[in-house]
């Protein structure tokens, strides 16, 4: 367990990825547009809690049942293979669920739109091939940059532009894909040794 910051850069950039912030930014605003005023820090508090759980949990909670990191590595290589086609392609493959002005700030923002089912599968993936503890400062990083875009949503979209998120979702896309098969190929040999 010792720092390497190669693995926090890495880390940060694959979670920042995944977690796609810029590109939710229209979301983040139709939610303020909704329900008025969201509570930036508790969002961002309530997904890193979620995240750095899952980071600890989530191996005992896959030995229960029977998987091993790597199967679930895999899989989650699938789930972030669909999350770039989303973004390169502007698509939508998931449904949107309904939510309330109560719980707006925790569903669907902490959870599933910051912390969901794309980026707990990540920390997983990440757990397999990197030091927990740089993985805990990729988390914090995040949660840092996720206060600072919450707050400042309305702002962004202002500067940068419908077309501009529009590229940066793209570019993310491009690198989640390429993040999304090398996680597959470096798991698969592990599924085959074993």
């Amino acid at each position: 367990m010792e720092i390497n910051f190669k693995e926090i850069v890495t880390a940060t950039m694959v979670l920042f990825a995944v977690i796609d912030i810029i590109g939710s930014i229209p979301i983040i605003i139709d939610l303020r547009v909704k329900f008025g005023r969201l509570h930036s820090g508790k969002a961002a508090i309530v997904a890193s809690v979620i995240m750095i759980a899952f980071l600890f949990l989530g191996k005992s909670i896959l030995n229960l049942i029977g998987i091993d990191v790597n199967s679930f590595a895999v899989a989650g290589s699938f789930i972030l293979f669909f999350l770039a086609l989303e973004m390169i392609l502007g698509i939508s493959l998931y449904k949107e669920e309904e939510t309330n002005a109560k719980t707006a700030s925790i569903f669907p923002l902490a959870f599933p739109l910051l912390a969901g089912p794309g980026s707990l599968t990540t920390l997983l993936s990440l757990r397999a091939e990197f030091s927990t503890i740089n993985i805990v400062f990729a988390i914090i990083i995040n949660t840092i940059f996720l206060y600072i875009v919450l707050k400042t949503s309305v702002k962004i979209e202002k500067v940068i532009g419908k077309n501009g998120i529009n590229i940066i979702r793209k570019v993310f896309g491009v690198i989640l894909l390429a993040i999304a098969v090398k996680l597959f190929t470096s798991n698969i040999q592990g599924l085959f040794q074993n």
